[in-house]
């Protein structure tokens, strides 16, 4: 039964699939819809970038042509010394034939001023004639007459100029001047097709005349007269101190207000003012369209993706209603399964054989699971009689610990009663009795500090302090050492340490520690035969390690309870531990020592009565060898029996 609140898996699978799809369609479409506007405001940027460059181009050009024109045109003879007549038929021809748009062509009489022949009347177009520069024709702008004053102009004609040219007599003196006037930019009132990113030009001079615009009514005005001054001082600055042709940098688009308040792009480039009387300064030409003209094609696009987002939707809609039940199914059943699971036969399979590959596994894996269930109930019931037998263990442990600590302390209390009642007949006796109660009082300290160690492995408060050491000289030293327990049960020790020092890295007083508990096991469990010590290196592909090995022919022990020995408060044989003393916990605080310090330590024998080896494995830190003191090199001895006493010679005090 569905609690409150809780919902099927076929509603949350459709709701999570509309929920998890729709906003993505909706951000996406927003994204394209933004990424399409930015890509074509770039696109219609660059595009008037470039319709403003050949704009440029051509008015360079056309004035280039005009001069060139002009100056030929007043070299010739017709013009030097023809009539009036045939020079005026001459200009009204010539006007006709030039390239770009003449509106008149005038020779004029320099020293009285007055007009001998033109191609458009009798009014002058120009006031009066300045001097020629070097190149011999002077050019000058027409701006249309100011408002309030009289005046006639063509209103679509913008960039209206007039070149002058001198003309000489044959005896060459100057005497004429041919003028030109001529509009380089008619404004047309033909609407542009939408789309079209040629743009509408705007001229403005370096001082901020307006020399061209689509609102014929500001043509000759300054841009400081005007709503959107600061936007085209801003260009005309940016133009004028970034000479390389581009777009306006600030702004993506620019909103320059005409007749109506229109937000317009524009690309803008930087010529030089061919006017004579202004050498120096510049123009700045700029192509200029609507936004709504750049953005053409944008609705088809929005179009486009409203249509292709409702239909995604739907088509989401109607698969997740087909996707449900397909995916629902599968997980329904195994619902079943797992709610009747407690009433189902052992010999019943979990459902299987799904259309979808991760459903078979999910049913695989729940059926093993219940295998492994099964197997852990059986470990667990395993693990359960472990700990019974080891809390027995530890029980036995603590009894032989206490019988352990208990005797110790019998014997001293014994001892030095014994002295200081004054119950010795003589000196010697009472050296004797002290010299016993000492040995179990030190004896007493080492099952304390046993204990005291296992109390630290299990708090995990044991550490260690690693130094560069001499293997082979730790050995040397804790050879010497128990070389005396050794003799004294009659056993042959054989020594095989290699002539190399041993570079390992490890707490000095840990690892005797150690060794002298392995050595001294060796020793205690071994009553006739040989003890071998001996080194070697052990190579492999990441690492190099040192072996120590130390072989007995003593007691042994069987395979099977071989794994118990380094675990603490177990005893493999409690008769046993009890016939040759000691706690057990040796080998269990000598494997987590060595395992601090980066190594490891094994046991093996072949059963009982056939010996034990141990071997532990220190990892080399430099296999150069180390430089052997001079007191050091008459220790290396290869073999010392128990005939050979004074070979080893050096005793140390108790590490504890």
């Amino acid at each position: 039964m569905a609690k409150h609140r809780q919902s099927s898996f076929r509603r949350i699978l459709v709701t999570r699939i509309l929920l998890l799809f729709v906003p993505v369609l909706f951000i996406g479409q927003i994204v394209a819809l933004n990424k399409a506007r930015s890509s074509l405001l770039k696109t219609a940027r660059q595009n008037l970038t470039d319709s403003a460059i050949i704009k440029g181009e051509k008015i360079v050009s056309a004035i280039a042509t005009l001069k060139t024109s002009l100056l030929v045109a007043s070299q010739t003879t017709v013009v030097q010394s023809g009539s009036p007549d045939e020079v005026e038929k001459f200009l009204t021809q010539l006007a006709q034939q030039l390239p770009t748009y003449i509106e008149c062509l005038q020779l004029t009489n320099l020293q009285d001023g007055k007009i001998i022949a033109s191609s458009c009347g009798d009014k002058a177009i120009t006031e009066s004639i300045p001097p020629f520069p070097g190149d011999g024709v002077d050019v000058k702008t027409i701006l249309p007459p100011k408002a309030g004053t009289t005046g006639q102009r063509n209103p679509e004609n913008q960039l209206q100029l007039v070149l002058s040219a001198p003309v000489y007599n044959q005896t060459g003196q100057l005497q004429y001047a041919l003028s030109l006037q001529s509009a380089l930019y008619q404004q047309t009132r033909i609407q542009p097709q939408p789309g079209s990113l040629t743009g509408s030009m705007l001229v403005i001079a370096e001082d901020g005349t307006i020399l061209a615009h689509p609102s014929i009514q500001r043509v000759g005005t300054n841009i400081k007269q005007h709503p959107d001054a600061s936007r085209l001082q801003n260009i005309v600055k940016d133009a004028l101190t970034h000479p390389v042709t581009g777009i306006t940098e600030q702004n993506n688009a620019i909103n320059l207000s005409f007749e109506d308040s229109r937000e317009l792009v524009a690309g803008y480039t930087v010529i030089a003012n061919p006017v004579t009387q202004q050498q120096g300064q510049k123009w700045v030409l700029l192509a200029i369209t609507s936004v709504d003209n750049a953005l053409f094609g944008l609705e088809e696009i929005k179009l486009i993706l409203i249509v292709l987002t409702v239909g995604l939707i739907g088509a989401s809609l109607l698969a997740s209603l087909c996707l449900a039940p397909y995916l629902a199914r599968p997980v329904e059943e195994l619902r079943d399964y797992a709610l009747n699971i407690h009433s189902h036969h052992a010999a019943q399979p979990v459902p299987h054989n799904f259309q979808i590959r991760e459903f078979n596994q999910l049913a695989q894996a729940l059926d093993q699971m219940m295998d492994r269930l099964k197997a852990w109930a059986e470990e667990l019931e395993i693990a359960w009689q472990e700990a019974k037998t080891a809390n027995q263990s530890k029980s036995h442990f603590l009894a032989t610990t206490s019988h352990e600590l208990r005797n110790p302390l019998n014997i001293i209390i014994n001892c030095v009663r014994l002295v200081r009642d004054d119950m010795c007949d003589s000196r010697e006796e009472e050296m004797e009795f002290l010299k016993r109660a000492d040995d179990t009082a030190i004896h007493l300290l080492g099952i304390i500090n046993d204990l005291l160690d296992i109390s630290k492995i299990e708090a995990n408060k044991l550490s260690v302090v690693t130094e560069l050491l001499d293997l082979r000289q730790i050995l040397q030293d804790i050879i010497n050492l128990q070389s005396v327990n050794i003799q004294q049960k009659g056993l042959q020790l054989k020594i095989d340490l290699g002539d190399e020092p041993i570079s390992v890295k490890a707490d000095a007083a840990k690892l005797k520690q150690v060794l002298i508990n392995v050595i001294g096991n060796a020793t205690k469990f071994t009553d006739e035969g040989t003890i071998t010590i001996a080194t070697a290196i052990q190579q492999s592909d990441d690492k190099s390690q040192a072996i120590v090995t130390v072989t007995d022919t003593g007691l042994g022990i069987e395979p099977a309870q071989q794994h118990k020995l380094f675990r603490p408060f177990v005893m493999v044989d409690g008769s046993t531990t009890r016939k040759f003393e000691g706690t057990g916990l040796g080998l269990a605080i000598s494997r987590n020592l060595i395992e601090l310090m980066g190594g490891s330590i094994t046991l093996e024998s072949l059963g009982l009565n056939q010996g034990t080896t141990v071997k532990i494995a220190l990892p080399i830190i430099d296999l150069s060898p180390l430089p052997i003191p001079a007191e050091e090199e008459d220790l290396e001895n290869p073999e010392v029996t128990a005939e050979n006493e004074g070979a080893i010679g050096n005793c140390y005090p108790t590490l504890r």
